[in-house]
């Protein structure tokens, strides 16, 4: 496993924000070697054709799929889903604040940034939700730790396994493609564990290695199988599973590519993930899960106004993004639902650079089927001096309640199967 070139790769492919700090920019990279110790210990990661899968495999059934947006460096949540009832907001924020008559979809209390206009159709229509002040138990403003605990999502467990491994490890039946991540072909946290686990920076990557011409794809697959077949060792076995997923992959290779009913992806990695994870659900190969990167979202410098910064330009990204791939979707779109999700969020007040420093509670996102769209949900916490927690916006909610909500509405699963011991507050965001 080439894993300094992987994440050189990976990094490039997605950039990193000039005014990010440090950690953010390496926590990828520390991540990662500790994938490579973990295999050392016993859960192998094998390469075939750009393709990095699990050893083992299981599935969990069923015709509805969760496509979760990682929306990594921890996203500003109020910048995305503006409180502008409560004063304190703009006080804390007198220069970068979103204005009042400025937000879309706006209530008596909260609004949504206006870069967020290619969403609003999916609000006002009962297809889009947002949660406020949800996160973490206790605070953690550690890029690294904290991403490993919201995609572990076990507190205290030493057993390094994603949340939606657990998921996908419920049902016993063998499916090759139950779950992926797009964009990169590195086994998020989220993912990384004993159940099966896809991951490739783009599906046309899904192939065996080497010139595709005259009888060298069939004299390389002799040569592979007579290398692995009968040889009952961890790497025989993923490399036997690398080689089923190609051939399982056909039917999304014959998929044409290109978006579908006038949808316009945003230029770059996260608009061409979502266009592939499109293609693969239109494919109908059994994906149930999808996991993409929307990273850049640590603005410590430069978040900006609505006339310039970074966050315009994210939430842009996002807002299109989102559209796209629903527009692209057209009826498939009734069996997706779609999930934000971020490590943490940032400072209530502003700090000397137009940005803002890690934070605490965030805004979680929901879009799609089974959603109870058009508000937002949580218990708000308010913004003064006595409701902070050491200058942030206090969590209400643990971001395990909005997710366990999910998974009881699209795929009929309780809690305590994928959170172990946690027992989630309601929230009333899905049908």
């Amino acid at each position: 496993m080439t894993g300094a070139t992987t994440v050189t790769t990976d990094e490039t492919s997605s950039g990193t924000h000039t005014g990010a700090c440090a950690e953010f920019a390496s926590s990828r990279r520390a991540f990662l070697r500790g994938l490579s110790a973990a295999a050392g210990a016993g859960i192998m990661t094998t390469m075939a054709g750009g393709v990095f899968r699990q050893v083992a495999f299981g599935s969990t059934g069923g015709g509805n799929v969760l496509v979760v947006l990682s929306l990594r460096g921890g996203a500003d949540g109020l910048s995305l889903v503006v409180p502008h009832g409560d004063p304190n907001y703009y006080t804390a924020r007198p220069r970068i604040g979103v204005p009042a008559a400025a937000l879309m979809c706006k209530d008596e209390f909260f609004g949504l940034h206006p870069a967020m206009a290619p969403l609003a159709p999916m609000w006002r229509d009962g297809r889009l939700a947002a949660v406020h002040a949800v996160g973490l138990p206790a605070p953690n403003r550690s890029h690294f730790a904290a991403l490993e605990a919201v995609e572990d999502a076990d507190p205290g467990s030493d057993t390094r396994q994603g949340w939606l491994n657990r998921l996908v490890g419920l049902d016993a039946d063998v499916s090759t493609m139950e779950a992926a991540h797009i964009g990169s072909p590195i086994v998020p946290a989220a993912l990384y564990g004993p159940a099966p686990a896809l991951a490739v920076r783009k599906l046309d990557d899904v192939w065996l290695a080497g010139a595709q011409v005259g009888d060298g794809p069939a004299r390389r697959r002799s040569s592979l199988n007579a290398v692995w077949n009968g040889v009952d060792t961890p790497l025989a076995r993923g490399a036997r599973s690398a080689i089923s997923t190609v051939d399982a992959f056909a039917p999304v290779r014959n998929e044409p590519s290109g978006a579908r009913n006038g949808a316009a992806y945003p230029a770059g990695p996260f608009g061409e993930a979502l266009a592939d994870t499109a293609r693969l659900i239109r494919a109908g190969v059994g994906t149930q899960m999808v996991t993409v990167d929307c990273g850049e979202w640590d603005m410590h410098t430069a978040l900006g106004t609505l006339e310039w910064g970074s966050m315009l330009t994210r939430v842009a990204e996002l807002a299109r993004g989102m559209a796209a791939f629903f527009t692209d979707l057209g009826t498939l779109g009734s069996r997706v639902t779609v999930v934000t999700i971020s490590e943490f969020g940032r400072r209530v007040a502003e700090n000397a650079n137009f940005g803002l420093d890690h934070g605490y509670a965030n805004v979680m996102l929901l879009a799609g089927a089974g959603v109870r769209g058009g508000q937002v949900y949580g218990k708000w916490p308010g913004l003064s001096r006595a409701d902070l927690v050491d200058g942030d916006l206090a969590v209400t909610r643990d971001y395990r309640s909005v997710l366990s909500e999910v998974l009881r509405s699209r795929f009929n699963v309780t809690s305590s199967k994928v959170f172990p011991g946690f027992q989630p507050e309601p929230i009333g965001a899905m049908r």
